[in-house]
């Protein structure tokens, strides 16, 4: 029985952390990751920062796939944001929606 408990235990642990890291693929095939990181500030904020910053604001994942698809300036500093034009609609919320997961 403890071996069956275990095999579940590790099956969800598995089943969780796949789509966290399908989407940090998805980060690292956009070149996203030349600019973030998950924990901390590269040229732009961790992802982590920026979960923690739009965590309690309505429409947060939505904002934040318009900036990833059209850029931003003057949110984190004077560093803009540059718009990728790699990114689709559907991915950018796909994103968005990863990165406030961060926590």
């Amino acid at each position: 029985m403890k071996q069956v408990l275990l095999a579940v235990g590790a099956l969800a642990a598995i089943a969780v952390s796949a789509p966290a890291l399908a989407d940090e693929a998805l980060a690292k095939s956009k070149n996203c990751m030349a600019c973030h990181t998950v924990d901390k500030k590269l040229v732009g904020p961790a992802y982590k920062d920026v979960a923690k910053k739009f965590a309690s604001e309505a429409g947060a994942a939505d904002k934040l796939a318009t900036a990833i698809m059209k850029g931003s300036q003057g949110v984190w500093g004077a560093v803009p944001m540059p718009p990728n034009a790699n990114v689709n609609a559907d991915e950018a919320k796909k994103l968005a929606t990863w990165v406030l997961s961060l926590k």
